[in-house]
């Protein structure tokens, strides 16, 4: 596909200066981390115990030796999420209960050998699809991975005494022992992750229904911050997520900006305490974005039915508007925490991109002074009409089928956020930004294995999806105005692939050899982050001063050359009302300018460096 540096509109009119970005830097991309499971291929710890499955029981001496006996509930555990002892005698089983953990999918993982450690008294079992398997001392343990597809490891806790019960374990990572408790992050995610400025916690923090067991909406108690996530809680794949800590030395350790979001049933306490945490705790120059919850539009998420229950139907409000109370209620105490240092946050209102009433029927009843932006997503996806096509088509799809089907719908997916920008942000003069994007290429409905699965499948390794996710960007780039960036945040950064419940990851594993596996989303994203644009994006806070650009001859009728640059340019030319009246995509400095049939008079000539991005003005005389 054609690539073009876009025309950087920039004209001087009495004497002010204002300035329009140019594309290479109208897009700000940040992105979603994925959240913690046994199963993840997104690893950003080199302790794996942190993402272990949560306990599940097994009955000692049943005969019939059923994977997970399903007493976990009735175990007696301590604060940091241990059991206080092994094997346990419950109520409803005759057998007593051993204590399990797994992870049920190795392919992420690094090959090497890995250290099991871990204190107290007690013994551990250990069964998987490892190799040499060593206990080298009473709290020590080792295994060899050197196949890690379908790969599975489980730790059983056998016998754990309750004066001294087995705790702290650690599951480290081929080199890890020396460094893990100095760098407990994963040097290859750390790399691969350090081309996003910003990252969204959404999914770290376990926001799509915190707090509740699955299937589970929770009643109306609201959570003080005593009742946050802990560090040395045992397993972080639980409901409430990594804890905070870990955001903040992340940040301040990578020199990272993050994007949290409030729990749906935090409490005063806990909302203040958590801004009161995040302001003192990173460092001045990190900037923090603040959403409540997330997607309360949403109702495949327990927070929305609790949000649904407790500020509307019990209340007798309509929804969405009684849910905007808890929204207003989170941005009212975030603001009065952030008020000596607002410049360090943004408050964001997330609303649904597919349903402008809904959308605005939420922005517009919250306090337009209390938050910074709007904030929808930016997918895109298949029409009803594309995927009544494919279902028609079936195991006959081809990638080329997807791309085509694809490429006709992303209008239509256009319009969804144009007019969140047009009949909503415009209107209460807020800027967007984007809380999660990109292909949204899934079955309907969601969850359903499609008879076209190969071909889903297939196209996220393909050229094609490369060149779709130009295409969207030169889209949603019309969208940018001003003199900022407009900020998207992608969804989601590993991931597998999945026909199912989507390929949402740039990546399908960390270490990805893009060279043999292709990475087209990730190569995409890379490639239209914005650049170094300082000094574009604002000519008042940054002081940036426009260089003179020489014409000759001038005065002329209409033909000039450049002088003093060495390459190519991007060309406007304004008259002096402010009105464009020529320009030139891209043009070489040594060629002459035509200016055709402009009138007489004096006009205002803006280039911009092709490759540099400088920027250079000039007056010329047209005869």
């Amino acid at each position: 596909m054609t690539r073009y540096l876009p025309v950087f509109a920039l004209f001087l009119l009495l004497s002010s200066v204002q300035a329009q970005l140019p594309d290479s830097c109208k897009l700000t991309m940040g992105t979603n981390l994925a959240g913690l499971a046994d199963y993840g291929t997104e690893l950003p710890f080199v302790d794996l115990m942190r993402n272990s499955r949560e306990w599940y029981t097994k009955s000692e001496g049943d005969p019939s030796f059923p994977f997970n006996s399903g007493f976990a509930d009735s175990l007696a555990l301590r604060s940091d999420g241990y059991p206080t002892h092994a094997p346990q005698t419950v109520n409803g089983s005759e057998y007593p209960q051993q204590v399990a953990t797994i992870w049920g999918k190795t392919d992420g993982w690094p090959l090497g050998e890995y250290k099991i450690l871990w204190d107290g008294d007690g013994e551990l079992a250990f069964f998987g699809t490892y190799e040499n398997l060593q206990r080298t001392g009473d709290h020590r343990a080792t295994f060899d991975l050197v196949n890690r597809i379908d790969g599975v490891v489980e730790i059983k806790i056998d016998r754990s005494e309750m004066d001294n019960p087995i705790h702290n374990i650690r599951l480290l990572m081929p080199g890890a022992e020396a460094t893990y408790q100095e760098q407990p992050f994963n040097p290859l995610w750390l790399e691969k992750v350090d081309v996003f400025e910003t990252v969204r916690f959404m999914d770290w923090g376990s926001t799509n229904g915190w707090g509740t067991k699955e299937g589970e909406t929770g009643d109306s108690t609201l959570t003080d911050w005593a009742g946050r996530s802990q560090p040395d809680y045992y397993t972080w794949t639980h409901s409430k997520g990594i804890p905070y800590e870990m955001m903040v030395r992340f940040m301040n350790d990578n020199d990272k900006d993050g994007w949290v979001c409030v729990p749906h049933t935090a409490s005063e306490d806990y909302v203040r305490e958590m801004a009161r945490f995040f302001r003192d705790n990173l460092e001045p120059e990190r900037h923090i974005y603040v959403e409540y919850s997330n997607e309360i539009w949403n109702w495949i998420f327990p927070q929305t039915h609790w949000a649904n229950r407790y500020g509307c139907e019990i209340p007798d409000i309509s929804w969405p508007e009684g849910t905007t109370t808890f929204i207003q209620n989170m941005l009212d105490v975030w603001t009065e925490e952030y008020a000596d240092v607002p410049e360090r946050t943004s408050r964001v209102v997330g609303v649904q991109a597919g349903w402008l009433d809904v959308a605005q029927r939420v922005a517009f009843n919250v306090d337009a002074a209390s938050f910074d932006y709007v904030s929808p997503t930016y997918y895109f996806g298949f029409t009803e009409e594309a995927e009544t096509e494919l279902d028609g088509l079936g195991a006959n799809a081809t990638v080329a089928d997807i791309a085509r089907l694809t490429r006709q719908s992303m209008p239509n997916s256009f319009s969804y956020i144009s007019d969140i920008k047009t009949e909503l942000a415009d209107v209460i003069n807020k800027p967007l930004a984007f809380y999660e994007g990109g292909q949204h290429l899934t079955p309907n409905p969601f969850g359903v294995v499609p008879t076209y699965e190969d071909a889903l499948v297939d196209i996220q390794r393909d050229t094609s999806m490369y060149n779709l996710y130009n295409e969207w960007f030169d889209l949603v780039r019309t969208l940018q105005d001003g003199e900022k960036p407009l900020a998207l945040m992608n969804f989601s950064f590993v991931a597998p692939r999945s026909p199912q419940f989507g390929s949402w990851g740039l990546l399908e594993t960390m270490d990805q050899d893009t060279s043999v596996i292709p990475a087209p989303k990730y190569k995409a994203v890379l490639e239209n982050m914005a650049g170094e644009c300082s000094g574009v994006t604002s000519t008042t806070n940054r002081g940036f001063q426009v260089a003179e650009l020489k014409v000759f001859p001038n005065p002329s009728r209409g033909q000039f050359t450049l002088a003093g640059v060495s390459e190519p340019l991007a060309l406007q030319v304004f008259n002096l009302a402010g009105q464009l009246v020529w320009q030139a995509e891209r043009h070489l400095a040594v060629a002459e300018l035509n200016l055709g049939d402009l009138p007489a008079g004096n006009y205002l000539l803006i280039a911009v460096g092709w490759d540099s991005g400088n920027i250079m003005r000039g007056r010329v005389l047209v005869k």
